[in-house]
C-alpha cells in the first residue's frame, strides 16, 4: 500500500503506516536526488529516512490514542477516566481490608499504633491509640497495610507485631471485609455502559446500574418476582430482591429507595431505615452474599514436560475461576476441568492429564455432580487437594 494522507471518513480514522511512510520519503528523495541514488538499508541516507519514518509514525500513532479516546469503548487509563465524567462515575480506586479484632490484656494498657499479622505474613495496623478496657479485653478494627482483596478467615489474625507492655493477645472472630484492587479499564468500561441505563424507563435496568455505580460495590445481581406468588427461588410475590458484594449499607439502601417503585417490596436479611423526603423512615432490605468455600479434589497423571511448578499454576487457575463467578451462579464440574486444564502451556503437547475430579462445600461430602448454588450464594476457592500419579 502507498503512501497517503492521514484521513477520517465515516470508518473511522485511517493512517499510514510505517512502511508506507518510509517507502513514500524513499520515492521522494529520488525524485529530488535521481533515480540512481544509492538507497539499500546499508547506506547512511536510508538509515535517516527510516529513523524520521519511525518519528513520524509514533506521532500518527499518538494521534490514534487521541482519537481512539473519544469513546469509552476504546479509550484507556486517564483517557477513560475523563471520559466516564460526562456519565458521572468515577474509576473506583484500590481499597485496603478491614477486619474486627479482639485485643485481650491487662487492663487500661494503650496501644500506640499497634500492627498485628494473619498467617499469610500481612500486616494489619490497629487506631493510632486503643485501650485495653477493665474487664482485660477491648474490640477494634484493623486495616490491611497492603492494598487490594487481601483475606483473612475467623481466628487467622494472631500474632502480635508491636508488642506492647499488658497486651497478650490478639484474635478475630469473624473474616475480614476485603479491599479491592483498582478498577481495571474493562470494568470501567462495563460500568459506564450499565450508568447509561440509570434514566432509562425500566425501573429495573436504573436500579442495577445505580447500584453498579456506587464505591466500593464488586458483584451484584438483582431479581424481580412481578407474579402475585412465591418463585422457584423461594422470593415474595411483587418484591425486588437485590443481592449485592461490597458498598456502604446505607449507599446501597438509599439507590434502592430512590429508584424502586411506589408499594414494591424489597426483600433480604439486611435491613437499613431511610427518611424519604417527607420525614418518614421507610425500610429497605437486602441481602449481602453468603460464601461458600468450596474445596476440589484432583487426581492428575504426569506427562513429558511436567514440573512442580503445575501444582500452583493449577491451583492459581481454579481459585481464580471460583473466586470470579456470578451471585447465584451453579458451578459446573466441567468448568473446573476446563480450568485446571489451562495449567497447561500447551493442550497439544499437555503435561498433565486429569483422571478424576470432584468438588463440594468444605466440610461436606464432594461429588461429581454440578453444584446448585443459592440465589444469594457466591463460591469461594480454596487450595485444591491434588493427588500426583507418576507416568
Amino acid at each position: 500500500m502507498a503512501y497517503f494522507k492521514p484521513y477520517i471518513d465515516a470508518s473511522g480514522l485511517h493512517l499510514p503506516s510505517y512502511i508506507d511512510i518510509r517507502d513514500g520519503m524513499i520515492a521522494e528523495a529520488k525524485r529530488i536526488y535521481g533515480q540512481d541514488i544509492y538507497l539499500e538499508n546499508d547506506s547512511a541516507d536510508y538509515q535517516y529516512i527510516s529513523a524520521l519514518s519511525l518519528k513520524y509514525h509514533d506521532v500518527l500513532q499518538t494521534l490514534q490514542l487521541a482519537y481512539n479516546s473519544r469513546s469509552p469503548s476504546t479509550a484507556t487509563n486517564a483517557a477513560l477516566d475523563g471520559t466516564v465524567r460526562i456519565n458521572g462515575i468515577n474509576r473506583k480506586a484500590a481499597s485496603y481490608s478491614t477486619v474486627p479484632v479482639i485485643l485481650t490484656g491487662q487492663g487500661g494498657t494503650v496501644i500506640t499504633n499497634g500492627i498485628v499479622q494473619d498467617v499469610s505474613g500481612y500486616n494489619w495496623a490497629l487506631p493510632a491509640s486503643v485501650v485495653i478496657g477493665t474487664s482485660g479485653s477491648t474490640s477494634s478494627v484493623a486495616t490491611c497495610q497492603t492494598l487490594g482483596n487481601i483475606t483473612a478467615q475467623s481466628g487467622e489474625i494472631n500474632k502480635i507485631m508491636t508488642p506492647t507492655a499488658g497486651w497478650l493477645n490478639v484474635s478475630n472472630s469473624a473474616a475480614a471485609s476485603p479491599g479491592q484492587a483498582a478498577e481495571v479499564d474493562s470494568a470501567l468500561r462495563g460500568r459506564q455502559a450499565a450508568s447509561t441505563a440509570n434514566p432509562s424507563t425500566t425501573v429495573l435496568d436504573g436500579i442495577d446500574g445505580a447500584i453498579y455505580a456506587l464505591p466500593g460495590v464488586t458483584r451484584h445481581i438483582l431479581y424481580e418476582n412481578d407474579t402475585g406468588q412465591y418463585d422457584d427461588n423461594g422470593l415474595p410475590p411483587h418484591s425486588l430482591t437485590a443481592v449485592i458484594e461490597g458498598g456502604n449499607d446505607e449507599e446501597i439502601a438509599r439507590t434502592i429507595h430512590t429508584r424502586k417503585t411506589p408499594g414494591g417490596y424489597t426483600n433480604g436479611t439486611t435491613a437499613i431505615l431511610v427518611m424519604n423526603d417527607r420525614g418518614q423512615n421507610v425500610l429497605i432490605r437486602f441481602y449481602r452474599p453468603t460464601y461458600y468455600n468450596m474445596a476440589v479434589t484432583l487426581n492428575i497423571k504426569q506427562l513429558t514436560g511436567y514440573t512442580s511448578n503445575v501444582l500452583e499454576n493449577i491451583n492459581a487457575n481454579l481459585v481464580a475461576y471460583l473466586n470470579n463467578l456470578a451471585i447465584g451462579q451453579d458451578l459446573a464440574l466441567s468448568a473446573l476441568w476446563a480450568a485446571a486444564m489451562t495449567a497447561n502451556v500447551d493442550l497439544h503437547m499437555p503435561s498433565f492429564s486429569i483422571q478424576s475430579l470432584t468438588a463440594g462445600t468444605v466440610g461436606k461430602a464432594q461429588s461429581t455432580a454440578d453444584i446448585v448454588i443459592p440465589f444469594h450464594g457466591v463460591t469461594k476457592g480454596e487450595l485444591a487437594n491434588i493427588k500426583v500419579n507418576p507416568a
